[in-house]
């Protein structure tokens, strides 16, 4: 057994002392069945005494070791950590103040740390954990919320606590694929763009003036590529910011309303791009509605939280209208059918769900179909993408080194 010193409250009153437990979860479980809320636990002392069959300790949770990070910011995979660690915590029976005090000390990143401190000072004090949580919307949104909410009202926090993991932990490993997946082609992207900005800039002036002084005439070829790296050797500087401004430009006009929502219809026009973007959006209502409606959350509240977190502006406003029709007392399925959200096929599951009342399973079959439509979109996309790329790099580079050599083959012929 483990000794832990501890020091917090019993009701109002300070208390210290010490307990002897298996693991520091054992003992935040005991100091809670006493009624003790800790604001410091740290062992003292260890003796190697084998545990006893009785024993209820748990294995400690692991813990990531901390990663790089650039700045104090919290990632969303911290979050899902968070979550999971909670749910885990809960599902042990260790109240909610000594679960969050103990992710807290444990806790890498300092920026979250004092968020889940907060939290916790909060929780003791008699608010609510979705309370709590609903006054960090950035890093705890209205469906973690509202989830947190339903699962406090129903007595049946643990559980909902591990759905909502299972859906962050679902939506960070979709997020991961398609991110993996992309990142090859703009890396040959951004290395064939720096490419050539650098042999323009730097290689190709110095190369063209002794050229110049060597050749009367030079092919067409190389008096373009000079002309362009004249033009941007000279005017680099003013490029650059008005590269930079442009797209400063670009991305506030897309923060407003009307850019937003022009933004979000080219996206789903744009060919193969538009069918990725609208797949994703889709398995995303799916699974986020099923999880919440699973949850105990009722249908129309579902949609209204389900509508912030699709992703696009246009689809929201689809799903907006098929709660309004939801509302005057049709089903589900007949608003879908009608405006065409959704393929024939999932709207046939989600109308067999209604009518069999499993309604959140059925939505969980469409975000898988949904999910697989996804993948196989996105290798579609990057198997166009990559060759398309490097065959664009190539070209560049390739008229880059043709106008170079025609000039060095005319001298030699001329040497001959």
């Amino acid at each position: 057994m483990n000794a832990f010193r501890y020091q917090g409250l019993h009701g109002n009153d300070p208390v210290t002392g010490v307990i002897e437990a298996e693991d520091r979860r054992d003992a935040l479980r005991r100091l809670g069945e006493r009624g003790v809320f800790p604001s410091r636990l740290e062992s003292v002392s260890a003796s190697p005494t084998p545990p006893t069959p009785s024993s209820t300790a748990s294995a400690p949770l692991p813990h990531n070791p901390p990663a790089f990070r650039l700045g104090s910011g919290i990632r969303r995979r911290e979050i899902t950590g968070f979550t999971r660690e909670l749910a885990a915590l809960l599902a042990a029976a260790i109240p909610i103040p000594q679960a969050l005090a103990s992710i807290a000390e444990e806790e890498s990143n300092p920026a979250l740390r004092s968020v889940v401190e907060g939290i916790s000072s909060e929780v003791k004090g008699g608010v609510a954990l979705s309370a709590a949580l609903s006054r960090h919307p950035k890093l705890f949104p209205p469906l973690y919320t509202s989830m947190v909410r339903v699962g406090e009202e129903a007595g049946a926090l643990p559980h909902v606590m591990v759905d909502l993991a299972d859906l962050l932990e679902h939506s960070d490993e979709i997020r991961g694929e398609v991110v993996s997946a992309v990142s090859y082609p703009l890396f040959v992207l951004g290395f064939g763009f720096v490419t050539v900005i650098v042999l323009l800039t730097v290689v190709l002036p110095k190369l063209f003036s002794m050229l110049e002084e060597m050749l009367d005439f030079l092919p067409l070829p190389t008096l373009i590529l000079l002309r362009l790296s004249s033009f941007f050797a000279q005017w680099w500087p003013w490029l650059l910011v008005a590269a930079i401004a442009a797209i400063a430009g670009l991305v506030t006009w897309i923060r407003t309303p009307e850019g937003h929502l022009a933004w979000d219809t080219l996206k789903l026009r744009i060919p193969v791009l538009g069918p990725l973007v609208r797949s994703a959006a889709l398995s995303r209502f799916a699974r986020t509605l099923g999880i919440l409606l699973k949850s105990g959350v009722s249908l129309l509240p579902s949609l209204r939280i389900v509508e912030a977190t699709v992703g696009n502006t246009v689809i929201a406003s689809q799903i907006a209208q098929v709660g309004e029709e939801t509302r005057g007392g049709d089903s589900l399925a007949a608003p879908l059918r009608k405006l065409g959200l959704f393929p024939r096929s999932a709207v046939q599951l989600i109308a067999a769900g209604e009518e069999s009342g499993k309604l959140d399973d059925m939505l969980a079959k469409v975000a898988q179909i949904e999910e697989r439509h996804l993948r196989a979109r996105t290798k579609t996309l990057i198997s166009l993408l990559a060759p398309i790329l490097i065959l664009l790099v190539g070209g560049v580079v390739g008229f880059m080194v043709i106008a170079i050599l025609l000039p060095i083959f005319r001298m030699s012929r001329g040497i001959q």
